[in-house]
């Protein structure tokens, strides 16, 4: 941990970034919406394609898992966690303003995935600055409010994105977007952002062993590929992606074509699962700093199985009140194990490479999970156009398997976490 900065500078580092994954987390549901706007989707001539809609999600997704991968090594290597976000807010606040200007399908697509490569190494540097920042027995809460971001953003990017799209048109909500994160993002980091210990020594030694910047990046990569229990949080980190990439894309057509909500109870409805998964997460949070290390996958055990029932409940449903009930308890149960992963990579990992081994995580889980918003869109449309039923099962597959692999870990895998506790303790 930095010891060079207050409690306060520390937690105001933490709510700047949170302010940032709220604006990136608007941006990235921006497309469930576009394909419900008709000016849009016949713009790109995809009305009748569920494959194509499903793909806006997707290259997003390629590109944001590609970077999280590869350029996250980099930035931790060579770059500070400040100088890293200001380049992530400057070329994905271009991106998205140019995206209107795309004159067909091909180039907007082109522009998604470019965008997603700006945004990827976000959350592994979010995770560098809580690990450098704070000690091991106060990182749940930090990951916690910084992961609440998540929530925060599809809850308010839902009814404001309608609002932007349906009052004045579809470009404009790239236009507000990407202002948003030049007037707010970026100065929140400039001022608040802090380079710590940890940062300013990569940066000295970059400077003065030039030669040894290759065995520097190789050894990073190198170490972050030896973490105990890497492969079981990497499934783990899919499946809790492809839930979170599967329902946040097709909530929104879901709820005005299968359920026949009104654009206004879309957007409120579309907001109120998240809204409660920001309590849950902080909840979540709460728990891991008070829960013994060797029991930490047991959020994951509770919270799969919460969420696989909740959603199954509302699939069946045909009352809209218990369809809402359960799309909003099955996101308090996906929201209570958010902050368990962060927690677990930086238990887990060494600490010259807890960025690193965040972005292969991250950035292979939103490769794989990537494919979620397209798979999903096929079978939504080999089922008849708008029958949603099949698409919105896989989501409930996925909170099975999260709940296996965090009951697996839990069992047969616990002493990774106590032997990784006492070796800290001993160094």
């Amino acid at each position: 941990m930095s010891n060079n900065l207050s409690s306060v500078q520390r937690w105001l580092g933490v709510c700047a970034i949170l302010v940032v994954v709220i604006i990136s987390y608007v941006d990235r549901i921006n497309v469930s919406i576009l394909i419900t706007n008709h000016d849009f989707i016949s713009v790109f001539g995809i009305a009748n394609d569920r494959v194509a809609q499903g793909q806006l999600m997707t290259l997003f997704l390629i590109g944001y898992g590609i970077a999280a991968f590869f350029l996250t090594p980099v930035y931790e290597s060579f770059l500070s966690v400040r100088n890293g976000l200001l380049i992530s807010i400057l070329l994905w606040a271009l991106f998205t303003l140019i995206s209107p200007f795309a004159s067909t399908l091909f180039l907007f697509l082109f522009f998604r995935a470019v965008l997603g490569i700006s945004e990827g190494p976000l959350f592994s540097l979010k995770t560098m600055y809580i690990n450098d920042t704070f000690k091991k027995n106060e990182r749940g809460k930090p990951n916690a409010v910084s992961s609440m971001g998540v929530s925060i953003g599809l809850s308010i990017g839902f009814p404001f994105i309608t609002f932007l799209i349906y009052q004045f048109s579809w470009e404009s909500s790239f236009y507000v977007l990407s202002f948003l994160n030049i007037l707010i993002g970026l100065p929140l980091i400039l001022f608040f952002i802090r380079k710590t210990g940890k940062n300013n020594r990569n940066i000295v030694a970059t400077k003065s062993e030039g030669s040894k910047k290759h065995n520097q990046l190789f050894s990073t990569m190198s170490t972050a590929f030896k973490t105990p229990g890497l492969i079981w949080i990497l499934i783990i980190e899919i499946v809790t992606l492809s839930y979170l990439w599967g329902s946040s894309a097709w909530l929104p057509s879901y709820l005005l074509q299968e359920k026949h909500f009104s654009l206004k109870q879309m957007g409120f409805v579309a907001s109120l699962p998240f809204i409660v998964s920001i309590g849950t997460g902080f909840l979540g949070g709460y728990i891991i700093d008070r829960l013994p290390t060797r029991k930490l996958t047991l959020l994951f055990v509770v919270g799969g199985v919460g969420t696989a029932l909740s959603m199954t409940i509302a699939i069946i449903s045909p009352n809209t009140i218990i369809t809402a009930i359960g799309l909003i308890l099955a996101n308090g149960f996906w929201g209570i194990q958010g902050p368990a992963i962060p927690t677990m990579v930086q238990n887990l990992s060494d600490t010259k490479s807890v960025g690193s081994t965040y972005g292969i995580i991250n950035g292979i889980g939103n490769l794989v999970s990537a494919f979620m918003p397209a798979i999903m869109g096929a079978i939504i449309g080999n089922l008849g156009g708008n029958n949603f039923v099949g698409g919105f099962y896989l989501l409930v597959g996925t909170q099975i398997i999260t709940a296996v692999c965090g009951l697996f870990f839990l069992v047969y895998k616990k002493d990774l976490l106590i032997i990784k506790d006492k070796i800290i303790t001993n160094s």
